[in-house]
C-alpha cells in the first residue's frame, strides 16, 4: 500500500476512533453531566438523569430515568426516552426524527389551594425580557413517528372543598408525519385508561399550520365522581354514584377564530344518584342516551337528535319559606374567585379581541331536540307550607318531546302521560310555539283525588273534603300570554263529592256526580256550559240562634293586621287601554236527580228542622247577556211523603224583568211547622197537614200572586210567649174557619209593584189573613156532638200522685167511666197530654233517679269483684253504708265538678248530707225526668183504656208531652182531650 493511501486510511481510522469515542462515550459524558448541572442550577425540586447513550452513527440518543422531585414524591419523571435524528437534518435545513419514543412517563399535575401549578413550579427560568417580540416562523420540523408508551398522570386539584384526586394508569400515545411546516395532517391515537375501568380513546389528524383537527373521541365508563367537586363548589350537591360515556367525531379549526363542530355524538349517563349534603335524595336516573348529536361551537349550535331517558326518580319540595328545594340549592353562589392582579388586567385589556364578520359570541345558543322519550319516571312531590304537609307521587311519568326548537319558531310536539296519586291519571298531547307562546292540547283526566286541596282549604274555611275525584276531557289552546289568553272546550266530572262541617262535624255538602257537559271557556271573560248533571246533591243550611248561617260559619275568622304591619301590596291597576268586559255567562241546562237537603231554623224554639228527599227536575237556559226565561221544574218530598213541586219560569239574573212560578206542597205535616207557628202565631202546632199553591208572576217589577192554603186536621198546641206573634184571635179562627171535614181552606192573593220601596208582601198577608177570621166568624158554627159524663166527677184530667205513674181507684173509676161513653161515640177520639208538675214532681223524681244511680253504681262494683249479681240493678238492696261510700263519685261523675272545698272540714255524716243535697237539688228541675214522667202517665192513662178498659187502640192518641204548674192539692193532672176524628 502507497505510503499515501496508508496515511489516509491511518487519518480516517483515526477519525473514525476519535468519532467513536467522542459519539459513543465523551459526548454522553459531558452531556449528562451539563444536564444534571442545568437542572441543579433551574430545578426547583432535586432533579437528575441517570444516562445518557448515544450512537452517532444512527444518530440515536437515549436519555434514562429522570427523575424530578423528592423521593418517593417524584413530580415529573420517565424511564427512557429514545430520539432517532435522521441525517437528512443536516442539509435540510430542518429538524427530522424519523423516531421518537419515550417509555414509562411519570406526571405530578398538582393545584394546591392557592391554584398554584406545580410543574410552572418545577424551574426558576431567566426572564426573556429582551426577546424581541413579533411573529416568528415556527421552527421546521419533522416527526416520522413519536410514540408515548406506559405513561402515568397523577392530577390532584386542591382548589375545591373536595379535593380531587385522579389518575391514568396507563396512558398510551402515537403520533405519525407531523411535520410543523406542512400542509399535511399527522395522524395521532391516544388511549388511556383510569383505575376505575374509564378509558379514553381518540384517534384524529392534527395540523399546526394552521391549526386543525379532525377525528373521533370515546370516553367508557367515566365515574362522575371523580370531578364531581367542581360541581359541588357551584351547587351543594352530593353525588353518591354515577358514569358517563361519550363518543363523537369532531373538526377543530384554530385559523380564524375558534371553530368546534361535533357530529354523530352520542353519550349515555347511568346509574346517577345525587342527594342534598344533608342526605335528602334528590335525583335517581337509571339510563339517560343522547344519539345523533351534533355541536357547532361557531354557530352556538347544539343539535339532540334523539334522547332516551329511563328511569328518573326526583323529589321536588315546597319548604315552608316558600322556596324549592332545587330552586334553593342550585341559587347557591360559588365561593369568590381570586381577583386576577393588575398585570394580569393590563395584559387582558392590550390582548386584541377579534372583530371577524360574522362573530355570533354574543348571540344566545340555539338548542335543537328533534325526539325525545322519557320513559318511567317517578316525581315525589311535597309541599311544606301548608299543614298539614301535602304529598303527592307521579308516576310512572312517560314524556315525548319532538321538534324542539329553543328559538321556538316552529312548533314542537309534546305528549305527556302520567298516574297522579294512588288513582289519578294525566294525559297530554298537543303542540306548543314558544315565539310567539301559543299551543294546543288535548287534556285528559281521570280519579283525581281532591282531598289534596284539603290543606290549601283548612286556612280560609272550616271545611274538610272526605272524598271527591275529578275527571275531564278538555281541549286547551293558548293564544298568547302578554296579555294571557286561552280557551278551553270539553267536558268535566266531579263524582263522590263529600264535604263535611268541621264546627258541626255534619256533612254540609254532597253529590255522587256533577258532569259539565259541552264547556266553553274563553279567559277572561266567557264561560259557555251546554248541560249541568247533578246527580244525587245533598245540602245542609242551617240558621242559627242569632240568624246567622252555617255558611257564615265556615269562614275562618283571620286576625286583623296590627297597626305597624304593612298592608300587602295592591293589585297593580288595569291598563286604561284594557276594555272593561263584562263576564259572559251561558248554561244550557241544569238536570237534578236524586237530591236531597237538610233545613234548620235553630233561632227558634223549639228548633225547626225539615228534610227534602226525591228531588229532581230540570232548569232550563241561563243566560246573563239576554233576557230570555229559564224553564223551572223541579219535584221532591218533605219528610220522605209529602210531595213539592217547583214549576215555571225566571231570568234568574233580573228576576224582577220576568218571573212565573207555582209551588206545591202537598201532605206537609203541620207538627213539622210548630217552631213558626209558635214565633209567629203564639201557638204550636200539635197535628194537621198543609196543602200549599203558591203562584208568584211578576212581570216588569208588577207582582200578582196567588196563595191558596188548605189546612186538613189542625189543631193548635199550647200558647208560646213570642215577641213577634201577631194579634190575631189564632184559635177562635181555627175553628170557625173548619168545615165539617175539619178542612180550611184559604185564598189569599197579593198585587203590587216590587219598585215601590214601600211595598211589603208579607204585611199584605198577615193583613188578609186578618179579613178572613173576621169574616169566618159572621159565619154558622157547628159542633160535633158533646161528652157524656157520669157524676160530677171531672173526667178531662186524671190525677197522680207526686213522681208516680201509677192509677189509683179514684182513677181506674174514672177512666172505666170515660172509655164506656167512648165506646158508645165511636165518631170521637180521646187525646191524652201527659203532663208532671217541677214542683211537685221534681223532689221524688230525684230520689227515684238518685236511687238508681246508687243501684247502678254498686251493681258494676259487684261485677268487678266478681260477685253474683241479679239480672237487674233494680232488684239490688243497698245498705246507708254503701251509699254514702258511693256519693262523692256520683257527685262528681254526673255534677261535673269537684265538692267544695269547705266540706272538707265537715264530718262524714254532715258531708253525705250536703253531697245528697247537691245531686237531688241538680236533678228536681231535669226536663228529661219530668217529660218521661209525663210520657210514663200518658202510657198508663192509654194502657189502661185498651188493656182493662176494652177501647180500640186507634181512638186514643199520645199528644205531645208537656210540664206544668199546676197542682189539685198534692197531686199531678194529666189533661184529657176529646176531638172529632
Amino acid at each position: 500500500m502507497p505510503n499515501g493511501l496508508k496515511r489516509v486510511f491511518i487519518g480516517l481510522m483515526t477519525a473514525l476512533i476519535v468519532y467513536c469515542l467522542f459519539g459513543f462515550l465523551i459526548l454522553p459524558g459531558v452531556a449528562q453531566r451539563v444536564v444534571n448541572q442545568q437542572l441543579a442550577k433551574y430545578a426547583t425540586v432535586p432533579a437528575r438523569l441517570e444516562r445518557i447513550e448515544f450512537n452517532p452513527f444512527a444518530l440515536n440518543l437515549r436519555l434514562h430515568n429522570l427523575h424530578m422531585g423528592e423521593p418517593d414524591a417524584e413530580q415529573l419523571a420517565f424511564e427512557r426516552l429514545v430520539v432517532d435524528l435522521d441525517w437528512d437534518s443536516l442539509w435540510s435545513r430542518s429538524l427530522h426524527f424519523s423516531d421518537i419514543e419515550l417509555i414509562g412517563p411519570n406526571a405530578e399535575v398538582l393545584f394546591d389551594i392557592d391554584g398554584k401549578l406545580n410543574l410552572t413550579e418545577l424551574f426558576e427560568l431567566p426572564s426573556n425580557e429582551d426577546t424581541p417580540a413579533g411573529d416568528k416562523e415556527p421552527l421546521a420540523l419533522r416527526i416520522d413517528r413519536l410514540q408515548l408508551a406506559g405513561g402515568r398522570v397523577h392530577f390532584a386539584d386542591q382548589r375545591t372543598q373536595e379535593p380531587i384526586d385522579v389518575s391514568l394508569d396507563s396512558l398510551d400515545f402515537e403520533l405519525l408525519n407531523f411535520a410543523t411546516r406542512s400542509d399535511d395532517a399527522a395522524d395521532a391515537v391516544l388511549v388511556a385508561r383510569g383505575p376505575d375501568g374509564s378509558r379514553i380513546n381518540w384517534k384524529g389528524q392534527l395540523n399546526l399550520s394552521p391549526i386543525t383537527s379532525t377525528g373521533q373521541l370515546e370516553i367508557n365508563g367515566l365515574a362522575l365522581k371523580t370531578f364531581w367537586p367542581y360541581v359541588r363548589d357551584m351547587a351543594p350537591l352530593a353525588l353518591n354514584e354515577g358514569q358517563l360515556s361519550l363518543k363523537t367525531a369532531y373538526q377543530l379549526d384554530l385559523s380564524e377564530g375558534t371553530s368546534l363542530q361535533l357530529s354523530d355524538a352520542s353519550a349515555t349517563l347511568a346509574s346517577l344518584s345525587i342527594d342534598s349534603l344533608k342526605g335528602q335524595p334528590l335525583l335517581r336516573l337509571r339510563q339517560a342516551e343522547i344519539a345523533q348529536t351534533s355541536v357547532d361551537l361557531q354557530k352556538r349550535q347544539v343539535t339532540l337528535g334523539q334522547v332516551r331517558s329511563q328511569a328518573l326518580e326526583s323529589w321536588l319540595i315546597r319548604e315552608p319559606d316558600g322556596q324549592f328545594n332545587w330552586q334553593r340549592l342550585l341559587a347557591s353562589k360559588p365561593e369568590p374567585q381570586p381577583q386576577p392582579t393588575d398585570t394580569e388586567e393590563q395584559l387582558a385589556q392590550d390582548e386584541p379581541k377579534p372583530t371577524q364578520e360574522g362573530d355570533t359570541s354574543d348571540q344566545p345558543w340555539r338548542i335543537v331536540l328533534r325526539d325525545a322519550e322519557l320513559r318511567n319516571y317517578q316525581l315525589h312531590l311535597a309541599d311544606k307550607v301548608p299543614e298539614p304537609n301535602v304529598e303527592l307521587e307521579l308516576g310512572p311519568l312517560d314524556l315525548d318531546v319532538r321538534n324542539f326548537d329553543s328559538r321556538g319558531t316552529a312548533p314542537m310536539e309534546l305528549k305527556l302521560t302520567t298516574e297522579v296519586g294512588k288513582q289519578g291519571s294525566l294525559l297530554a298531547e298537543g303542540q306548543l310555539t314558544l315565539t310567539p307562546m301559543q299551543g294546543s292540547f288535548d287534556v285528559t283526566l281521570a280519579g283525581i283525588d281532591l282531598r289534596l286541596a284539603q290543606p290549601y282549604l283548612s286556612p280560609f274555611v272550616h271545611l274538610e273534603l272526605r272524598s271527591g275525584l275529578l275527571a275531564s276531557q278538555l281541549a286547551v289552546e293558548l293564544t298568547g300570554v302578554e296579555p294571557l289568553a286561552f280557551h278551553i272546550g270539553g267536558s268535566a266530572e266531579i263524582t263522590q263529592l263529600h264535604t263535611l262541617d268541621t264546627i258541626q262535624d255534619r256533612d254540609l255538602l254532597k253529590w255522587q256526580s256533577l258532569r259539565v257537559s259541552g264547556l266553553d271557556y274563553s279567559y277572561p271573560n266567557a264561560l259557555q256550559i251546554e248541560k249541568i248533571d247533578l246527580n244525587q246533591p245533598y245540602a245542609r243550611f242551617i240558621i242559627n240562634p242569632d240568624l246567622t248561617t252555617n255558611i257564615n260559619d265556615l269562614l275562618v275568622d283571620k286576625p286583623s293586621a296590627s297597626p305597624n304591619q304593612e298592608a300587602p301590596p295592591s293589585e297593580a291597576p288595569a291598563s286604561q287601554d284594557e276594555p272593561d268586559v263584562p263576564f259572559a255567562l251561558r248554561i244550557g241546562g241544569i238536570q237534578i236527580a236524586e237530591g236531597s237537603a237538610n233545613f234548620s231554623d235553630l233561632s227558634l224554639r223549639p228548633p225547626f228542622i225539615t228534610a227534602i228527599q226525591d228531588l229532581g227536575g230540570s232548569i232550563g237556559t241561563l243566560d246573563n247577556r239576554q233576557h230570555n226565561a229559564a224553564s223551572v221544574d223541579i219535584k221532591g218530598k218533605v219528610d220522605r211523603y209529602a210531595p213539592v213541586s217547583i214549576e215555571g219560569s225566571l231570568t234568574p239574573f233580573e228576576p224582577l224583568q220576568s218571573l212565573d212560578i207555582t209551588t206545591r206542597f202537598k201532605q206537609v205535616e203541620l207538627t213539622t211547622l210548630s217552631p213558626y207557628s209558635a214565633k209567629f202565631a203564639g201557638y204550636r202546632i200539635r197535628k194537621g197537614r198543609l196543602n200549599l199553591d203558591l203562584h208568584y208572576r211578576i212581570q216588569q217589577g208588577q207582582l200578582n200572586a196567588e196563595n191558596e192554603v188548605v189546612l186538613e186536621q189542625l189543631q193548635l198546641g199550647e200558647r208560646v210567649d213570642s215577641e213577634q206573634a201577631v194579634d190575631l184571635p189564632i184559635r177562635l179562627a181555627v175553628a170557625l174557619l173548619k168545615d165539617s171535614s175539619g178542612t180550611i181552606a184559604l185564598k189569599i192573593p197579593v198585587q203590587g209593584d216590587l219598585n215601590n220601596p214601600q211595598f211589603d208582601v208579607v204585611p199584605i198577608i198577615w193583613q188578609t189573613l186578618r179579613n178572613l177570621v173576621v169574616r169566618a166568624a159572621k159565619a154558622p158554627f157547628k159542633f160535633l156532638g158533646g161528652l157524656v159524663g157520669g157524676d160530677q166527677t171531672d173526667l178531662s184530667q186524671i190525677l197522680f200522685s207526686p213522681g208516680s205513674s201509677e192509677l189509683d181507684g179514684a182513677a181506674r173509676s174514672n177512666l172505666g167511666t170515660l172509655a164506656s161513653a167512648l165506646k158508645e161515640r165511636p165518631v170521637l177520639r180521646l187525646e191524652i197530654e201527659g203532663m208532671s208538675a217541677p214542683a211537685v214532681d221534681g223532689p221524688p223524681l230525684a230520689e227515684q233517679w238518685l236511687e238508681r244511680e246508687y243501684q247502678q253504681t254498686w251493681y258494676k262494683v259487684l261485677q268487678r269483684r266478681g260477685d253474683t249479681v241479679p239480672a237487674d240493678p233494680a232488684m239490688l238492696e243497698i245498705g246507708e253504708d254503701e251509699k254514702i261510700a258511693m256519693l262523692e263519685g256520683i257527685y262528681r261523675s254526673r255534677l261535673q265538678q269537684q265538692p267544695p272545698s269547705e266540706w272538707q272540714s265537715l264530718d262524714e255524716e254532715a258531708r253525705a248530707l250536703q253531697l245528697r243535697q247537691a245531686i237531688l237539688s241538680s236533678r228536681e228541675s231535669s226536663t228529661a225526668l219530668l217529660r218521661r214522667l209525663s210520657r210514663a202517665r200518658a202510657a198508663s192513662i192509654k194502657d189502661y183504656l185498651v188493656d182493662n178498659a176494652g177501647l180500640s187502640a186507634d181512638r186514643v192518641y199520645l199528644l205531645d208531652t208537656g210540664i206544668t204548674e199546676t197542682v189539685q192539692g198534692a197531686e199531678v193532672p194529666t189533661v184529657l182531650h176529646l176531638e172529632a176524628e
